[in-house]
Order: C-alpha cells, then structure tokens, then sequence
C-alpha cells in the first residue's frame, strides 16, 4: 500500500507539471518511478499514461492546435528514430544523459539571464528539431528537449507552443505504446497500474491546467526554462 501512496504522490506531481507546462511527465515520472518498481514497468505504464495526458490537454486546445506547425516535426522524428536505433544506442547511456543534462542546463540558465526576446527561428529548423527527438528518445527515452526548445524560439504565445507539444507528443506517443503492445512489455501489471493511476494522473493535469490558464506567455516561457534547467541537473545527476 506505501508503494502506491509513493506512485500516486509522483504521478500528481508529474502531471501537475506537464499539465501547466504542456511536457516533462515521463521525463520526472521515470527515474522516480524507477525507486519502486522496475524500469520495464516504468517506461511503458509512463508511455500509456502520457498518451492520456497529452490527449486531454489537446482536446482542451484544440482550437490552437495547428497541423501544419506539427507535421514538420513528424517528418524529422521518423528517421531520427531509425538513426537513434542505429547509431546512438552504441553510445553508453550515461554519457548521452550528462551531455544532454548540460545542453538543458546551459539552455536554460541562458535564456532566464537574458532580457531579450531571441529572433524567431526558421520553420524548417522543425525538421531538426524532430529528428534529434525521434534519435534521442529512440536511444534512452528522453527526446523531448529538443522540440521544446524549437518551440520556444519560434516566437509563438503559449497557447501556441503548449498545443504543438501535445498534438506532437500524442501522434508520437502512439506509435510507443504500439511498439510496446508489440514487443510484450505492455504486461497485466502495467495495465492494474495505468487503471489506478489514471484519475490520479488526470488530476494533476488538470489542477496544472487551471494554473496554466492564469499565467501570460512571459510567465509560462520562465516556467519552461527553469522546468528545462532542473531536467539537465536531473539528467546528469542520473547519468554521473
């Protein structure tokens, strides 16, 4: 019974933070998740419960969600994932996580030092943006950063920028939770923890909505920073 205090507990706290800021839930879940139960249970029950996430707060702006914003990011991320598969996973893991912790950190200490707007990128830079999440996520599981970061530089309000993360995150989740179906890690004991998790994680994403509503773009943009500043001191701290 502690162990699922312990589970609800992380799974509020993760939900309540993606649900403000549109993304992080598996990136704080999972090396939490991991104290308690084992990491092939972790990845997947986190997988399912984000396409939960990321489908309610797309149906919430869906009237921001704009195709042509995500598509290019879809493209990049295909073969991302087929070169992470390939070439990133000869790579120690450890090491990917450090370097990936210090890009993060250096990011985000950055850009909440500086008082100027930085200029909007190009849109093609989406293509990049997709494929390093489609490597990186394919190599260890955390491959979000880096359309996070393509999103906030592109000059978009919030509205903008949370929506494009969820609709990317949700048709890119699908295809997880379909390879996990696949390949059998989707086990009876992932599916009693996603039942009993669910309305929990839902809360928290929902109670983060509501916080979410009341800030401005300035205001959610410092959140994002920091939220990327403290997944680079957690990326590094789990790779050192």
């Amino acid at each position: 019974m502690t162990v699922y205090l312990f589970l609800f507990l992380i799974f509020i706290v993760a939900g309540f933070t993606q649900g403000v800021t549109g993304f992080g839930f598996g990136l704080l879940a999972i090396p939490l998740l991991s104290l308690f139960i084992d990491i092939k249970t972790a990845v997947p029950l986190c997988s399912l419960l984000g396409i939960l996430i990321t489908a309610f707060l797309s149906l919430r702006l869906r009237k921001h969600i704009d195709r042509r914003k995500i598509l290019p990011l879809l493209l990049g991320c295909i073969p991302g994932v087929a070169a992470g598969t390939l070439v990133l996973k000869k790579a120690p893991t450890a090491l990917l996580s450090v370097l990936m912790g210090v890009m993060l950190m250096a990011y985000g200490l950055y850009r909440l030092q500086s008082r100027e707007q930085p200029n909007s990128i190009h849109p093609r830079w989406a293509y990049a943006a997709g494929f390093f999440t489609g490597a990186i996520s394919s190599a260890f599981s955390a491959g979000g950063p880096p359309t996070i970061i393509y999103a906030t530089l592109r000059g978009w309000d919030k509205d903008g920028i949370k929506a494009t993360l969820s609709g990317f995150f949700l048709t890119g989740g699908m295809a997880v939770i379909t390879a996990h179906a696949l390949t059998g890690l989707t086990t009876s004991l992932v599916i009693h923890y996603f039942l009993l998790s669910a309305p929990v994680v839902i809360g928290g994403v929902f109670m983060g909505s509501l916080l979410y509503d009341r800030i401005d773009t300035g205001a959610y943009l410092k959140l994002l920073h920091l939220l990327l500043l403290a997944l680079g001191v957690l990326m590094v701290w789990n790779g050192v």
